[in-house]
């Protein structure tokens, strides 16, 4: 049995040090490897040519318009990492309360995919669907007269913004808005168009946490005013239902889940791969990132080492691959 300690013998014959004299030894016996290709990073695009904007909330990530980003991308990929997740900062005059700007053909997000894949087709391209950057109120969803989330209509919207990115090339479409059905309604429309092969990463385990504020700074969703989500969002005492949503969504047509935040929530990452064992991602968020860069600063933590080992706890609680602010610094790292 797995674990059993039974017929070993006792100490000192039966030394666990043994096995940590050297630094040899301990890559011998290492259960969890962190690998370049395992990291994925998270980019912002905003309009316009050779911009760059710092995120102060965030320090060492820029908004790039998307000729910069892709000398961060061709980057990014001549450093080993594969595969990157764009996020689109849109302006306000092109905000809605319909969203109708976040399934444009000619969007800066479908724009950026283009230039990208003429560029770097290796690249993998992972594109969120969610309708928070493209709305005034700063919700994933579309409100009705009372104010609340229309689940079903906002389907239609995240359909045709979905739709939008894989005919402009996505790799991988990530729906992130927790919205009932709309992994089936996009597995429908993409089956009808032909677009057999994109694979759709589901953020499935979505928790209303407070971890995302820098981010939604970055995107300016939100304009520094908190935003409920939780009628749409996993409450954060819950595991049974983070399950559930997992097995409907793979159920509608998922091939990949992600679970988001990371660290606090590294419990579901191992209830998820142990109970599905399909590709389960991480999302290490904002709010980790920032937290990790004022400890860093303020010399209360090594840096090199501690993002490191935080990366690590990802790949021990069962993680296929981490969405991290950390990936290119880290890719940096582990090329030595």
């Amino acid at each position: 049995m797995k674990g059993s300690t039974k017929n070993r013998g006792q100490f000192p014959y039966t030394r666990m040090r043994r096995n940590r004299k050297s630094s040899s030894i301990r890559k011998l016996v290492q259960e969890s490897t962190l690998k370049i290709t395992d990291l994925i990073q998270p980019v912002f695009v905003i309009d316009g040519n050779n911009k760059t904007e710092s995120i102060t909330s965030m320090p060492g990530i820029n908004r790039c318009s998307p000729d910069q980003l892709l000398n961060e991308a061709q980057e990014l990929y001549n450093l080993g990492i594969q595969a990157i997740a764009i996020f689109p900062v849109i302006k306000k005059e092109k905000k809605s309360l319909n969203a109708e700007e976040s399934f444009n053909k000619n969007g800066l997000v479908q724009n950026t995919i283009k230039l990208l894949k003429r560029n770097i087709p290796e690249l993998t391209l992972i594109t969120d669907v969610a309708l928070d950057p493209y709305t005034t109120h700063g919700h994933d969803g579309i409100l009705n007269q009372k104010n609340i989330i229309d689940n079903d209509l906002t389907n239609e919207t995240l359909v045709k913004q979905a739709l939008s990115h894989a005919v402009a090339g996505a790799d991988i479409i990530a729906p992130s808005d927790m919205m009932d059905g709309r992994i089936l309604r996009i597995r429908e429309k993409l089956e009808s168009h032909n677009f057999h092969d994109t694979i759709i990463m589901s953020y499935a385990s979505k928790y209303a946490s407070n971890y995302y504020g820098p981010f939604r700074d970055a995107i300016g969703s939100s304009d520094g005013e908190k935003i409920d989500k939780s009628t749409y969002q996993i409450d954060i005492h819950n595991t049974d239902e983070a399950i559930s949503e997992c097995e409907l969504d793979l159920q509608e047509g998922a091939d990949i889940l992600l679970i988001k935040p990371g660290m606090p929530y590294l419990d579901i990452i191992t209830a998820v791969k142990q109970t599905f064992g399909v590709p389960t991602f991480a999302y290490q968020v904002s709010g980790e990132y920032s937290m990790h860069c004022l400890a860093f600063e303020k010399g209360l933590l090594e840096r090199d080492s501690t993002l490191l080992e935080s990366l690590i706890a990802f790949k021990r609680a069962g993680a296929d691959a981490i969405l991290t602010y950390f990936a290119k610094e880290a890719a940096i790292l582990l090329n030595g």
